[in-house]
């Protein structure tokens, strides 16, 4: 069973509204969303988060048309900066020198190298020193944070939990921070192949792929309501632990039959396989029919 496509199946059904039933007491995603556009509108004129460059008045517009798929009653498409309060590349390179690493410290800072498997490993994080930790204050993740990798393998994504709370992004990550989407959500969205093709035509480079914010932020999302998002995360939590059960399976089944060969083989070569009967002709007269000078030293003619 190729387990990797059958996760992926479920991602790109649960993108296209597929994998849990809508609730029609839901409400509808356009309602949630206009709070949202409003709430940021006050955010942005109190100073507290800043105007995306490319914001322009696009988002006061329905997203209708020209989508990349047909979605459910009560869902929307939304560009992403819409949904986003916060998006930030880590800090330049030129701003973080080897000379800045200190060993033990309590300030890990997080490289795309930290994210394994959707979560980030703090464990083998570099750390820098209190001095520096003070000059990237403005990259201090928080939780719930989204941790992305800038540059290499795109598909790698987690969320700021338990001790990556307080850690620094790096310079190889983006991080951002949603008002209206569960975070999980968005990973699911962001493994599934419809966004992962996107990022692969439109973040090309020389050496390796680099994440474009711009690219990024003016991304259509599939928005459905609130409670379904959350239904569909717990969904595929389900589904993957399933799948993870079969993958452990199968390794053990692996296991088995790999030392049951070995095991065969040995029983084999030590004449434990099949029982001995007594009419074959002993090995040793074959042997002294092949080579009549051959030194035999046993203690069983057979």
């Amino acid at each position: 069973m190729d387990t990797k496509a059958l996760r992926q199946k479920i991602l790109d059904l649960a993108i296209r509204g597929k994998l849990v039933p809508q609730d029609p007491n839901d409400e509808p995603a356009s309602v949630l969303l206009e709070r949202i556009k409003a709430e940021k509108e006050r955010l942005i004129k109190e100073g507290k988060i800043k105007r995306s460059k490319k914001a322009a008045k696009t988002s006061d517009t329905p997203h209708y048309g020209n989508v990349p798929f047909e979605v459910p009653s009560g869902w929307v498409w939304c560009e992403l900066k819409e949904l986003c309060n916060k998006f930030s590349t880590g800090p330049f390179g030129s701003m973080v020198h080897k000379s800045d690493y200190i060993d033990n410290s309590d300030y890990p800072l997080i490289n795309p190298a930290n994210i394994i498997d959707g979560k980030i490993d703090v464990t083998k994080a570099v750390r820098i020193s209190a001095d520096k930790a003070k000059e990237l204050e403005r990259y201090i993740l928080e939780e719930y944070d989204i941790l992305l990798a800038r540059r290499g393998d795109l598909s790698k994504c987690a969320i700021v939990i338990n001790e990556a709370i307080g850690a620094y992004c790096g310079t190889g990550s983006f991080f951002l921070h949603l008002n209206g989407m569960d975070a999980r959500f968005f990973s699911v969205v962001y493994g599934s192949t419809y966004l992962q093709k996107i990022l692969k035509s439109e973040c090309v480079g020389a050496t390796m792929d680099n994440l474009n914010q711009g690219v990024l932020e003016n991304i259509l999302m599939p928005y459905p309501p609130l409670s379904e998002q959350q239904r569909i995360v717990a969904e595929i939590e389900k589904w993957f632990t399933l799948i993870d059960t079969l993958e452990a399976d199968s390794t053990n089944l692996q296991n088995l039959i790999a030392s049951t060969k070995s095991k065969v083989l040995d029983l084999a070569i030590h004449g434990k396989l099949v029982p001995q009967d007594p009419n074959d002709e002993p090995a040793i007269e074959l042997l002294k029919c092949i080579n009549p000078k051959a030194e035999i030293t046993c203690d069983n003619g057979h």
